[in-house]
């Protein structure tokens, strides 16, 4: 444990999100969608992992012990689950797309040494998340846009939703729309975790890769049996909502194949998907890469699924 803490501790980046205002258009409006990141996008810390990011200039303060905010911005919100070590500014790229189309954005993080001591670390951080998302509940939906290890983290949540249906359920029924980015299973933790740590280091990256698969034998109980279980949960995923598959044929850590089992596995419990798979596209940099098309299918999957939920609602009243 020693070694991992030392090696990943370097590459760890906890800088933080400038704050200001950021000027609001309309939810799913047509207007070109501005892709640099706006520096006036104002973010607060709920926890060590979980931000709250706003157009609002507002300060939010949460209650530790019930995670509810004291203010209500009442908005549809994008629960946005991070690759490891995503720095700051490349976040809030993917984060002004829903900003600009009018959502608030819960960022959620998990480092390296959390996703290797589950007990301690990642399921703690998926505890917050499900606690803050039921604490703030609104009338507006949610969608869930989750990259590489972010598969992992929500299948965490939906454990916690198995243990206490009554409480949680009512979180995941707020969800009108899934974007999966590169989803990485239990097969390439491996692979995807000193990528992410050494990425232009061999050397560290297959010393970490070493340790990872020694780690995952020797401490099974204690890490390897909750992988497990997130991975058999995100395959049966209790999130119904459409989702949107984008990944890439090269990619080792998203891979194709458990990409395509997951996909599979929802399409035979009902569930509506969508699948873009490019040729060549490194690990979530597809948007860097297809820009135009990833941004048309993201805008494509919410007007269809978000937009067509809130007429129905409107509707109905």
């Amino acid at each position: 444990m020693s070694l991992f803490k030392t090696v990943v501790a370097a590459a760890v980046n906890n800088g933080k999100i400038s704050s200001g205002n950021l000027r609001l258009r309309p939810l799913l409006s047509c207007a070109p969608v501005a892709l640099a990141w706006d520096r006036g996008a104002h973010a607060q810390d709920v926890t060590k992992n979980i931000q709250y990011i706003t157009n609002e200039k507002i300060k939010l303060n949460t209650d530790p012990k019930t995670m509810k905010l004291d203010k209500q911005l009442n908005r549809p919100t994008c629960v946005m689950i991070n690759w490891l070590l995503a720095r700051q500014k490349h976040v809030m790229k993917y984060a002004n797309l829903y900003l600009e189309q009018g959502f608030d954005v819960v960022s959620v993080s998990c480092t390296p040494w959390q996703l290797m001591w589950p007990l301690k670390g990642s399921q703690l951080v998926a505890a917050d998340l499900v606690k803050f998302l039921a604490a703030n509940e609104s009338e507006h939906p949610l969608v869930l846009h989750g990259f590489s290890v972010g598969g992992y983290i929500w299948g965490e949540v939906c454990a916690h939703v198995m243990d206490n249906k009554q409480l949680y359920q009512p979180v995941i029924d707020r969800v009108a729309a899934q974007v999966w980015d590169s989803a990485a299973d239990i097969t390439e933790i491996t692979i995807g975790v000193p990528a992410a740590v050494f990425p232009k280091n061999k050397i560290m990256r297959k010393t970490l890769k070493a340790y990872m698969e020694y780690h995952m034998k020797t401490f099974h109980d204690a890490a390897t049996v909750h992988y497990i279980r997130s991975s058999q949960l995100f395959h049966t995923n209790p999130c119904h909502a459409p989702a949107l598959f984008l990944l890439s044929s090269s990619d080792p850590v998203g891979a194709e194949r458990s990409n395509r089992s997951v996909y599979d596995s929802w399409l035979k419990m009902g569930m509506k998907c969508t699948w873009q798979c490019w040729d060549r596209s490194p690990h979530v940099q597809h948007f860097t890469k297809h820009r135009d098309e990833y941004v048309a299918l993201v805008r494509a999957h919410l007007r269809d699924n978000v937009l067509a939920l809130r007429e129905r609602t409107r509707a109905r009243a």
